[in-house]
């Protein structure tokens, strides 16, 4: 053999394995640097390092941000209560689960009083506008809402008006407010409608973040009759509209035209959502009213309206955001236009009666 060869051979399998210690020094240098930062970032992000106000201002809005009630499973101090019967479910006559695994909230599926304690930290706010005329309901609602909303929990009202002079003083339960936000209005209630979704997403990111947990889109037209509670309460959740809840999809007000961003196919729809009573968490809600906003604002670059617009747009979203809790007719009624079926336990959020056209106009 040709020493050449011999020495070369050999220089060359010391090379390597030079460069194979050096490749793995790095790495578990990099391993055993990472042990001590991991186990600092553990400690810093347990429960116990933050309390839930701490939470609620970090929020970010950007895509990855979690819900809050996946931060943290709320511990529940000892307390009695039935236990469930898994043969003999609560209601047979309706359906409790969407194919999503989405709950949807009749009367008989829940137990408040457990669910009061696992929300007892929670503050929820109220979304609600009244604008130009519809500011004569606003007595009747807030009244309302105090014997049935969300009673024993911090609530704040957020009164969208361009009347503040108008909005009443009514007496109020410890640890809820009323927080007036002056806002401009608009020629037609359709647009007073659109807009809704727009300043929520505003005031989502200026303020909401900040001070609430979740929020409750309301109208305002309306009356609390029977007990709405922390059972409503999940990452998103629409409510049923009460003139569409037993209507095969094909019968559903969608918007039908191909141009307009709120448009569903005829052979697509899960369920049809009314408008007047949507929300979630505050990240959840932001995303939501963004997106309905973006859209309105890009169809109307195209010259189109959404057949009804606002609730249009919701239908859109929440049919490609499933919601993670879906709320029975129980929670938006019509008497006066809808006969009420026996499945009705409780009429929980009702219309009020009233002059469509003397109102809008």
């Amino acid at each position: 053999m040709d020493p050449r060869d011999f020495w070369g051979n050999r220089t060359k399998s010391c090379l390597c394995l030079i460069l194979l210690f050096a490749v793995l020094l790095g790495f578990y240098s990099n391993v055993f640097s990472l042990i001590p930062r991991r186990q600092t970032e553990k400690s810093q992000s347990s429960p116990e390092a933050h309390h839930v106000q701490g939470r609620r201002e970090s929020l970010t809005l950007s895509e990855g941000d979690g819900h809050l009630d996946s931060c943290r499973i709320p511990e529940v101090p000892r307390l009695l209560y039935p236990k469930a019967q898994l043969l003999k479910p609560s209601r047979v006559d309706v359906l409790v689960m969407t194919p999503w695994f989405a709950p949807v909230v009749w009367d008989g599926t829940f137990d408040s009083a457990l669910l009061d304690v696992q929300f007892r930290n929670t503050t929820i706010g109220l979304t609600v506008f009244a604008i130009k005329k519809y500011v004569v309901f606003l007595r009747l609602f807030l009244e309302t809402a105090e014997k049935y909303f969300m009673v024993g929990h911090k609530v704040i009202y957020y009164v969208f008006t361009d009347r503040p002079a108008d909005v009443p003083q009514i007496a109020l339960q410890d640890g809820r407010q009323v927080v007036v936000l002056h806002v401009g209005n608009y020629r037609r209630w359709q647009d007073i409608s659109m807009h809704r979704m727009e300043m929520i997403s505003n005031f989502s990111r200026q303020r909401f973040l900040r001070e609430v947990d979740y929020l409750v889109c309301l109208d305002v037209d309306m009356k609390f009759s029977d007990h709405v509670g922390v059972e409503i309460l999940a990452p998103l959740f629409g409510t049923l509209h009460p003139g569409f809840y037993a209507a095969d999809r094909q019968s559903f007000t969608y918007e039908r035209r191909p141009l307009s961003r709120a448009y569903i196919p005829r052979d697509e729809g899960d369920f049809y959502y009314a408008g007047g009573f949507f929300g979630g968490s505050v990240p959840e809600v932001y995303r939501l009213t963004t997106a309905c906003h973006q859209a309105m604002t890009a169809d109307q670059a195209q010259g189109i309206e959404a057949v009804w617009h606002d609730e249009s747009h919701l239908n859109r979203y929440l049919l490609s955001h499933k919601p993670s809790k879906v709320l029975s007719p129980e929670y938006l009624w019509d008497e006066r236009m809808l006969q009420r079926p026996p499945l009705l336990r409780k009429l929980r959020y009702v219309a009020v009666p009233k002059n469509h056209t003397e109102i809008r106009n």
